[in-house]
Parts: structure tokens; sequence; C-alpha cells
């Protein structure tokens, strides 16, 4: 059985970053794990497994509620939903 989407993961069309960094973390020399990109502004953020959790931050703050992975490897792109608590799973665009 296909799991149901929430409505912004369902008509979601992805919007990737070239940036590899947080814009965030930058400002303060800091480091972090994994980056997202903010799929309604397009801010480029850290993930919830590095320390300063700026993505999830930037969803309290701003209400934009879904990121991408900003990986390479196919197995690892997908999109969350902050507000719904779901993950899709993204093919990798070439």
């Amino acid at each position: 059985m296909e799991e149901i989407l929430c409505k912004h993961l369902e008509s979601l069309e992805p919007k990737a970053s070239k940036k590899d960094y947080c814009e965030e973390c930058v400002k303060t020399n800091d480091k972090w794990t994994h980056l997202r990109v903010c799929q309604t502004c397009g801010v480029v953020l850290c993930c919830d497994a590095s320390k300063n959790q700026h993505a999830s931050a930037h969803f309290r703050e701003s209400g934009h509620p879904v990121v991408i992975s900003n990986m390479p490897k196919p197995w690892s792109k997908f999109a969350w939903c902050y507000e719904h608590q779901q993950k899709k799973n993204l093919k990798q665009s070439r």
C-alpha cells in the first residue's frame, strides 16, 4: 500500500542549490553535518544532526514547511515536511 503524502510533498517540484555550506553557520564560523534547502525561499541550512539545527529553526521562525537534502548520493535525496513530519524520497536529477 502506497503512503499518502501531505499536500506539501505531494505537489513538490524540488528546487536544488549549488551552495555547499550552511548560510547561518558561516556567519558564526561554525560547522555543520548535512545541509537542507528550504523549498520556499531557497536558503541552505544545516540539518538536525548538526549542532545548530538551523533548518528546523528556520521552519519554526518562518513557517516554511519543506526542505530537501542537499547531498550528492542518489540514495540520500529526500524531501522533508516539518509541518506534517513526513519524508518523500526523491530521484537524483542529472
